[in-house]
């Protein structure tokens, strides 16, 4: 799964890596985004517009949006399958961005784990594949949700943990945000797992651990 990652760069650097984006405002560098806060979002509405949705996706059709707490990742091979998830594949898709993600390898022979930071070794932004939806609360509020897209792990993932987030390829960035209904059969295969000679991993310390904790430490490497 994926569950915390990081938007570390400013509004400069982020127009920069994605020059044809619509960047209104400041934005605030995040080193451990954690599930139910607001993530940096670019829904398939034909706008190609910066917008923060709640991670953890809440269907239109749920009655407890507490749902979104057990949605903030969709496994690419049951996508077309699941309820929550075959109608936003279809309609409602999203690139979320990032530079980096976090996950917890298992220690051989011992019941703890290290934190592990995973990003591009060029260090640039990048963007998972997302799924997005908008839920009406009883009392009108429209809330936005979005949830990330599993895959199987490449060869650096595979040490580190079961999956790993899709990245998507920026020559891929179109067909993705395509505004109108689009197959199953069409989108699946844009979901294969990222080239792991392209990417890099290292420890980083245990107060990553805390989403209360926010700071450059949680990327700093460790021995």
């Amino acid at each position: 799964m994926c569950g915390r990652f990081t938007l570390t760069v400013d509004t400069a650097q982020l127009q920069a890596a994605f020059p044809w984006l619509n960047v209104s405002g400041e934005i605030t560098p995040r080193y451990n985004i954690a599930p139910s806060q607001p993530v940096a979002v670019v829904p398939n509405n034909g706008e190609n517009r910066l917008e923060f949705f709640n991670w953890g996706l809440i269907p239109s059709w749920a009655k407890d949006p507490e749902i979104g707490n057990r949605m903030i990742n969709a496994r690419s091979e049951t996508l077309a399958e699941k309820p929550s998830f075959r109608t936003p594949l279809r309609k409602h898709r999203c690139l979320i961005l990032a530079n980096g993600f976090f996950e917890w390898r298992q220690n051989p022979e011992q019941k703890s784990k290290t934190p592990t930071y995973i990003r591009l070794k060029s260090g640039a932004p990048f963007a998972f594949a997302g799924l997005w939806d908008t839920w009406m609360a009883p009392e009108g509020l429209k809330v936005k949700s979005c949830t990330i897209i599993t895959t199987s792990p490449n060869s650096l993932m595979e040490p580190i943990h079961s999956r790993m987030p899709v990245i998507l390829k920026p020559d891929t960035y179109k067909a993705w945000l395509a505004p109108d209904d689009q197959s199953a059969e069409k989108m699946l295969p844009l979901l294969s797992p990222y080239p792991s000679e392209e990417m890099e991993a290292y420890p980083v310390a245990r107060y990553v651990n805390s989403p209360n904790n926010d700071t450059p430490e949680c990327i700093l490497p460790v021995s």
